[in-house]
């Protein structure tokens, strides 16, 4: 007799028949069970929510204080009709999980997105062993590769004086959630204040009602002064680029930072001054590393460069598959516009990654920002 999978995808989302839930649906439903708040991920109108407990405040400033909502800590484990399900740190932004799903000894993981390099802001990544593993490949390309994080913000904090001694207004952009967080607890301090743009510090402020602790930051009103902010730094959402909000700073020098400042013209199409490459996915070797740390039989990828991720892994030895989702709208699931740098890069690097590596053994927020914030 055939046994039905215990995760199956769906038009809804990923879907435990067995459980009764979905994870990360995209349609509204009964019951969802959360990665993390990133609008991709976490939608409204469902009439029952499961996330971790970090991500409380987050997701009911953007989805609405009304939510039933129900939060759990890392390794706590819930039952939904005999299917056991707990939560596990994906190291993404505060608060993301990956799903473990468990019942009669077959165990599915839903990653979710992460990354692996600890940014001493969110729970570190946490591999978690399982017989199905479905996964992001938002960077699944040898590219991209970070550099650590210390070495990158050292760039920052430098370039962000440099532009004091100048007399210029210095101006960071990166995603509310996740981002934004972790641009703010790197910034030296001993250089300026920080101000934030209404987005930034609204989500900032749910943070800090879940009991986080960031930096001072100063959210920028009508009656922030040009000069005030010129002696600082300021933290805007990709929502801001462009803006009159923005453009009254000048003169001032603007940064971005994206894992697809990595492809070449990436700076320029943001009209950008400094690109800096800060994702919080993890790189080409991050995902190979903590695909391989699973022990996983099977691997499933839902978003980024899915065909050439997938081919790769199979022909090192993994069973893996392609799966079409709705992931990756938010903070980091396509480059900044089609090029053909990007789709010249989907094919060519596969011949690259062949000789590279081995297992080792072992926020639509670009447009506007979800919650009712203003600019």
């Amino acid at each position: 007799m055939f046994n039905k999978p215990l995760l199956e995808f769906t038009d809804k989302g990923i879907y435990c028949a067995k459980g009764k839930f979905y994870i990360d649906p995209w349609q509204p439903v009964d019951d969802a069970v959360i990665t993390h708040a990133h609008s991709d991920h976490a939608y409204a109108g469902h009439k029952r929510y499961l996330a971790h407990h970090l991500s409380r405040e987050v997701l009911k400033y953007r989805l609405g204080e009304d939510i039933r909502l129900q939060t759990v800590e890392y390794g706590e484990k819930v039952m939904k009709n005999g299917v056991e399900i707990s939560m596990f740190p994906a190291g993404h932004v505060i608060g993301s999980a990956q799903i473990r799903v468990e019942s009669q000894g077959e165990v599915w993981v839903v990653s979710g997105d992460y990354k692996v390099e600890d940014d001493g802001v969110c729970t570190p990544f946490e591999p978690v062993s399982c017989h199905h593993f479905i996964s992001e490949c938002t960077f699944g390309l040898p590219i991209y590769k970070w550099k650590p994080q210390v070495d990158l913000f050292n760039e920052v904090n430098a370039w962000w004086k440099n532009n004091l001694a100048q007399g210029l207004a210095t101006v960071i952009v990166g995603y509310s959630l996740g981002k934004a967080q972790r641009i703010l607890q790197n910034l030296d301090l001993g250089n300026g204040k920080i101000y934030t743009h209404g987005v930034i510090e609204n989500t900032n402020e749910a943070l800090r009602r879940n009991g986080i602790q960031l930096q001072p930051t100063k959210r920028i009103t009508q009656a922030t002064s040009k000069e005030e902010i010129r002696k600082g730094i300021v933290i805007a959402p990709p929502s801001a680029v462009g803006t009159p909000w923005m453009r009254k700073f000048q003169p001032y020098s603007f940064g971005y930072c994206s894992g697809w400042m990595a492809l070449r013209g990436a700076k320029r199409r943001r009209a950008a001054d400094r690109g800096f490459i800060l994702s919080d996915h993890a790189d080409w070797d991050g995902l190979v590393s903590a695909i391989d740390a699973t022990g996983c039989e099977k691997v499933y990828l839902t978003h980024g460069y899915t065909a050439s991720f997938a081919r790769y892994l199979t022909e090192i030895g993994f069973d893996a598959h392609e799966v079409h989702t709705l992931y990756g709208g938010e903070e980091e699931g396509a480059p900044p516009q089609p090029s053909p740098e990007g789709r010249e890069l989907d094919d060519a690097n596969i011949n690259i990654a062949n000789q590279k590596v081995s297992p080792s053994g072992g926020d639509l927020e670009g447009a506007v920002d979800l919650g009712g914030a203003t600019i």
